[in-house]
């Protein structure tokens, strides 16, 4: 016979071990370890809004974490701009400009004070190296691009296809990874893109989406092993302009045009949207658990935190 605990007038059942398959919001009284069970569920993850960036622009470049990210360069409205912010996980403070300004191309770091970012148009392979107080040029990519991305840390990057300035424009599909003093020329991608977004490291990293003018808008993956490139699925709505971040070629994360989706290491599931539409935008390179966003269209200051969907036991003291 099923017997209950009393909290306040409401009965929860009783049970002697705790049961296989709770369901979101389902409490109950462990009789053997005599504590109160509650069990909560956040099937689809979520976003919460950070602190806003002290500039507003688009087509960012990003490193770091959610509680440690640079967002450098972009669009603030006309034209590319050299500034750099620093976020601490609630407020963003300017810090050391670029030497050079940009927008859409490589970026990758862990934290707020160790950072890397390449390329940009016309046709540049620029590459400045940040420390936490000031940014130094070190060596080119082989191949000057823009409208790409990277990802990585500053001493282990990888840059993946982009554009160079015709004319034509040409979409590329050249991959270049970074050592920490120098880039070299790796196996391309299969399909040559621009606007390409790009999370995980640099010996185990996702592609996903981009374009490849004059009408091709793609929704094509590729999964880097450090060595070669491999077709995966592709993501559920194709889009020019997204953002990707996540720890490997396992696990990422796909935002911006209206849309979240998760990778799982075969499969892209649509999860909770943005609450600001964004294309391309500053993102962390974060674990795709707890990722960070920043800027976006119409020179826009707004930071969005997220939160993988997660499922959790909690416990209280039971008298």
């Amino acid at each position: 016979m099923t017997t209950y605990k009393d909290i306040r007038g409401t009965h929860i059942t009783t049970v002697a071990t705790d049961p296989p398959a709770p369901v979101n919001g389902q409490m109950w009284y462990n009789s053997t370890t005599q504590t109160i069970k509650g069990f909560t569920s956040n099937p689809a993850g979520s976003w919460a809004t950070g602190g806003n960036l002290n500039t507003g622009r688009s087509y960012m470049i990003g490193a770091g974490t959610q509680t440690s990210a640079l967002g450098s360069g972009g669009d603030g409205g006309s034209g590319s701009v050299d500034n750099v912010e620093s976020y601490n996980g609630s407020s963003w403070t300017e810090v050391a400009d670029m030497s050079n300004a940009r927008e859409i191309c490589g970026g990758a770091g862990a934290s707020n004070t160790s950072a890397l970012v390449y390329g940009d148009l016309p046709s540049n392979g620029v590459t400045e190296s940040w420390n936490g107080s000031a940014w130094t040029e070190v060596a080119d990519l082989n191949t000057g691009r823009g409208r790409f991305t990277g990802t990585g840390i500053q001493t282990a990057a990888i840059a993946c296809g982009g554009e160079t300035l015709g004319p034509p424009n040409v979409s590329k599909a050249n991959v270049e990874t970074w050592n920490g003093s120098a880039w070299t020329e790796t196996t391309d991608l299969n399909s040559a893109r621009q606007y390409v977004h790009t999370g995980g490291t640099y010996t185990s990293a996702l592609t996903a989406g981009g374009l490849n003018p004059p009408a091709s808008i793609l929704g094509l993956s590729e999964s880097w092993n450090g060595s070669a490139w491999t077709e995966v699925a592709d993501v559920a709505t194709p889009a020019g302009q997204r953002t990707v971040f996540g720890q490997d070629n396992s696990n990422a994360l796909a935002v911006g045009n209206g849309l979240t989706e998760s990778w799982n290491g075969s499969a892209w599931t649509e999860v909770t949207d943005l609450s600001t539409q964004r294309g391309i935008t500053g993102s962390g390179r974060s674990p795709s658990s707890s990722g960070i966003v920043f800027g976006g269209p119409s020179a826009s200051t707004a930071t969005e935190e997220w939160t993988a969907p997660a499922t959790n036991t909690v416990t209280f003291t039971a008298s």
